[in-house]
């Protein structure tokens, strides 16, 4: 399905035939080769203030990537060499990537939200050559600066970057007549880039095409870090060849085509955003609506008008859409033909009230930075989805091993470990946490090293993958190992409960208790009471799982991405405690 567009123009003679392929081969050998022209325009822009909505399609996107590459600092970077870049979601941010990638350089999106300690950090860990920010933005320079000089980078170039509407070719017709005021112009934008103002500048010689060459499969294309939740981040150098497996991978599992239009709402600092959305429907031909920001009230109005047919999400986005669906979703979701959910746990009550709601199907899948994201996806209809499972591998094999790298028994739990060409093979520059991180093969195969998640799971008769929870997140209550993940889905079936999350605080006698916070639906604020939800858990729960106190709340400390991570929420509401004989 994933060529179905390339078939389309070879037989109407306007591409090359491509040779053969392995069934888990990407037919491109790097990432920019996979913006090819195609019947789809490569984004789409919706309408934002007074900007009309605008289409970009994949010729005029080359040309502007091309035009990029040819300015400093991109003309300046040599191979391996480290772009950071602070970036919302934007043509910008695209075009940021596609042309560091094209000079061989190594791009690290960040947070724009970053604190200048933050921002030090990781100047300092990946070794920046320049930093890239958009124009205007005085509260994102200030930072940047701030961190060059905690971080003692004084001969690191800042640039800042913003579009122009080079020509506007042509203007859609509306997709209704009630749409006349918002014709979609079709554009070829100009991306500009320059130093910025009042800062120091150092000259560097631009490098001649020639002497860099072509990106290549291993050449390290993207340079992100782990969420950092039990100590400093560890850089995860993701090469071009780990990127397109998992391109293909995800084009794979879902069947996208040139047809698909996907809705990003995710981040394209992080991976789910930029691979798990962005980049994967480019692979296939396919056209990405960017919003400069994810808004509820704008969703499904934006979603519809320019015929999306799938996003993809955390579990805390879909939540805020089914709460908000009473005032944003008039009854009709349009051309939506999946649902994917990836990057936390989807709670079953959760998947069920999705589909019931937005009359599509949910796939959750199973995704790490490490794995240049999936590794794990349930199937579309008419295939099998299972609630509260992640589904099977998906061009990544997967095992559950114990503690010392042997394999556990069907349904045993243990480690949930991977290996496939989209894996690394190393941590940045941290070579005790590569250590730490993979298990020989004890089958001596040739099939390399397993990668540990640090995701403790099991596997079913039919070989789908179930994760009970992290193996740093685990409660021992005296003993009794409990999984919070379990906790979380039986408080999400009460009445009135919208989000939940447990986690462990200390105990004098008992080593670790049981709370959990919960967040009441909109209706049941001021009305849900502790006893409510501790009354549900007792009826469910074996009497050593029910939590000891359930924390009321109007929300739960997140991620910039919206995951949970429990060690900060248990920091946020839990004090130690001594526990009742």
């Amino acid at each position: 399905m994933g060529r179905t567009r390339d078939k389309i123009k070879e037989k109407l003679g306007r591409a090359p035939p491509r040779p053969p392929l392995a069934p888990d081969q990407s037919p491109y050998g790097n990432l920019n080769e996979i913006l090819r022209d195609s019947y789809s325009p490569a984004m789409i822009l919706p309408r934002h203030g007074d900007s009309p909505s605008a289409k970009i399609y994949y010729s005029h996107f080359r040309h502007v990537i091309k035009n990029l590459a040819a300015q400093p600092p991109f003309s300046n970077l040599r191979p391996r060499d480290v772009l950071t870049y602070l970036l919302p979601n934007s043509l910008e941010h695209v075009a940021v990537f596609f042309a560091t990638t094209s000079v061989r350089a190594v791009a690290n999106p960040l947070n724009p939200s970053y604190t200048a300690e933050e921002i030090a950090y990781y100047l300092k860990d990946v070794s920046s050559k320049c930093i890239i920010v958009p124009k205007g933005d005085a509260a994102i320079l200030a930072a940047v600066k701030k961190a060059l000089e905690l971080a003692g980078c004084s001969g690191v170039n800042v640039f800042e970057v913003w579009t122009a509407v080079g020509t506007v070719i042509r203007k859609d017709k509306p997709v209704r007549k009630v749409d006349k005021e918002r014709r979609v112009d079709v554009i070829d934008p100009i991306v500009h880039v320059k130093p910025v103002e009042g800062l120091p500048h150092t000259a560097r010689q631009p490098v001649q095409p020639e002497e860099r060459g072509a990106p290549v499969a291993d050449d390290v294309a993207l340079m992100l870090h782990t969420s950092g939740t039990t100590g400093r981040p560890k850089g995860v150098p993701l090469t071009h060849g780990n990127i397109l497996r998992t391109l293909k991978n995800i084009e794979d599992t879902y069947r996208l085509t040139f047809a698909d239009v996907s809705y990003l709402v995710m981040p394209l600092f992080h991976v789910h955003g930029l691979i798990g959305a962005l980049l994967s429907t480019f692979h296939s031909g396919g056209t990405v609506v960017i919003p400069p920001k994810f808004s509820v009230t704008s969703f499904w109005h934006d979603f519809i008008q320019h015929g999306c047919t799938w996003y993809s999400a955390v579990p805390t986005i879909h939540q805020m859409l089914l709460l908000k669906a009473k005032d944003t979703y008039n009854g009709s979701s349009g051309k939506l033909r999946f649902i994917r959910s990836c990057s936390s746990s989807l709670a079953p009550a959760t998947l069920f009230q999705l589909e019931k709601t937005f009359k599509a199907p949910v796939v959750e899948a199973y995704a790490m930075s490490e794995a240049a994201h999936q590794m794990t996806a349930n199937f579309l209809p008419p295939g099998m989805r299972k609630p509260g499972s992640v589904g099977k591998g998906r061009g990544v094999e997967v095992r559950i091993l114990d503690g010392e790298g042997k394999p556990v028994k069907q349904r045993g739990t243990g480690e949930v470990c991977i290996r496939g060409s989209n894996v690394i093979t190393a941590y940045h520059n941290n070579e005790k946490a590569t250590q730490e991180s993979f298990f020989a093969d004890a089958s001596n195969s040739a099939g390399g090293k397993w990668f540990r998640t640090g995701d403790l799971g099991y596997i079913d008769e039919m070989g789908f993958l179930f994760l009970v929870g992290r193996i740093k997140e685990q409660i021992n209550r005296g003993g009794e190992k409990i999984s919070p993940v379990e906790i979380d889905q039986v408080l999400l079936q009460c009445r009135g409960v919208s989000e939940a999350v447990t986690f462990a605080v200390s105990s004098s006698i008992y080593g670790q208790e049981i709370e959990a916070v919960v967040v009441p639906k909109d209706e049941s604020k001021g009305k849900l009471t502790e006893a409510d939800v501790l009354a549900h858990a007792e009826k469910s729960l074996a009497p050593f799982k029910v939590p000891r106190k359930i924390h009321i709340a109007n929300a739960v400390p997140k991620t910039a991405t919206g995951k949970v991570q429990r060690l900060h929420v248990a920091e946020a509401f839990a004090a130690p405690v001594k526990a009742k004989l």
